[in-house]
């Protein structure tokens, strides 16, 4: 029986266990959107993870409005990732970085441009700035020559990210962001090849996969969606529609590996009623399939072993427990996080959670 702890491969990474660590913005770079000396040490920490999947890192100025968030599109940036993926590999890790563009959730004012989206509309709330949260702004919708721009910049972040030496590469097509908010019918409202129809939402999803995979290979590349609920603002009407024939098309495309968060109704970080996808998905998708979201040691092993999934992806709990794979195996006491440090600019609450000492 297959367990939680043991290895897997992932596309072309050979992953020492089960235990993913999932994208978790914390805010370290600087305001140039440059990684940091500490977030090498922040990543080493933890390289006893299967894999880890960077935070959210930007493809472009355009799409990256998170303030101190790394990117990945200068040679600036490319050069300050290359100590953070040493100090990985250097434990015996694996770490991917996860490409972002941000669609509407950003504010000119850290961009210095207006946000854009599949279709004019606003994010549901005010968002994160150099100044504090502001009310957001209307996005404009793409125009087919704004998507060719697009496309050339995945292919761009993806090419930079194997020179910083990542081992592949996640594209984030998840949690309100522009590509999910190309999947959506409650915020696409476009009358093109790019709206409508299900498959025409899928497009942008399709043409920047193909796009990564073109530039750094399907075994290099996974994907993160979340199909069910409301992201930000961000919900679709009838999810199986689109999000099932989606994980299909990556299929047929080879990607490493699907990762899939998925609230339910007693959700910490989110709560919907739309019910879970991973069922339907994974009868579409051979490759390996990755669960998120509020999974306790126990439910991540019966998950695991059922073959409902092959591995899961942990996001807070390696926050506070950067041994969180031996707390797992060994079934020792996890620690709480501070969500007050999450985003805040010290080593405070980012390298400062203990190992665990049984002295």
């Amino acid at each position: 029986m297959t367990t939680l702890f043991d290895p897997i491969q992932l596309g072309t990474i050979h992953a020492k266990n089960r235990i993913l660590m999932s994208p978790l913005t914390r805010g370290r770079g600087t305001r140039e959107h440059v990684p940091t000396p500490v977030m090498a040490e922040y990543y080493a920490q933890r390289a006893e993870a299967g894999l880890i999947i960077s935070e959210a890192t930007g493809i472009s100025r355009e799409g990256l409005g998170w303030p101190y968030a790394p990117g990945i599109w200068s040679q600036e940036q490319v050069e300050a990732w290359k100590p953070v993926t040493k100090a990985v590999h250097d434990k015996g890790g694996k770490i991917i970085v996860q490409l972002w563009h941000m669609g509407r959730m950003v504010h000119s004012s850290v961009t210095g441009q207006q946000p854009v989206s599949s279709s004019p509309t606003s994010a549901p709330a005010p968002l994160h700035t150099y100044d504090g949260k502001q009310d957001p702004e209307q996005a404009r919708a793409l125009t087919k020559a704004d998507i060719t721009r697009i496309l050339g910049e995945y292919e761009t972040a993806a090419r930079n990210a194997i020179a910083a030496g990542f081992d592949g590469v996640q594209i984030h097509a998840a949690n309100g962001y522009l590509i999910d908010e190309f999947l959506r019918d409650g915020t696409n409202h476009r009358e093109d090849e790019y709206g409508g129809s299900p498959e025409n939402r899928i497009r942008l999803l399709r043409e920047v996969t193909e796009r990564v995979i073109a530039t750094i290979g399907a075994e290099r590349t996974s994907v993160r969606l979340s199909p069910n609920g409301d992201t930000q603002g961000c919900i679709d009407s009838a999810p199986e529609t689109v999000f099932v024939p989606a994980a299909r098309m990556l299929n047929d495309l080879g990607i490493g590996f699907l990762e899939l968060r998925e609230p339910g109704p007693d959700g910490t970080f989110g709560k919907t009623d739309q019910p879970k996808l991973h069922g339907p998905i994974r009868e579409v998708f051979s490759n390996p399939l990755v669960l998120n979201q509020d999974y306790t040691r126990e439910e991540a092993i019966e998950t695991v072993a059922g073959g409902i999934a092959d591995a899961i992806a942990f996001g807070r709990k390696f926050i506070a427990n950067p041994d969180l794979p031996r707390r797992l195996v060994e079934d020792l006491p996890l620690q709480s996080d501070n969500i007050k440090t999450w985003y805040s600019r010290g080593d405070e609450g980012y390298i400062d959670y203990p190992f665990y000492n049984k002295s």
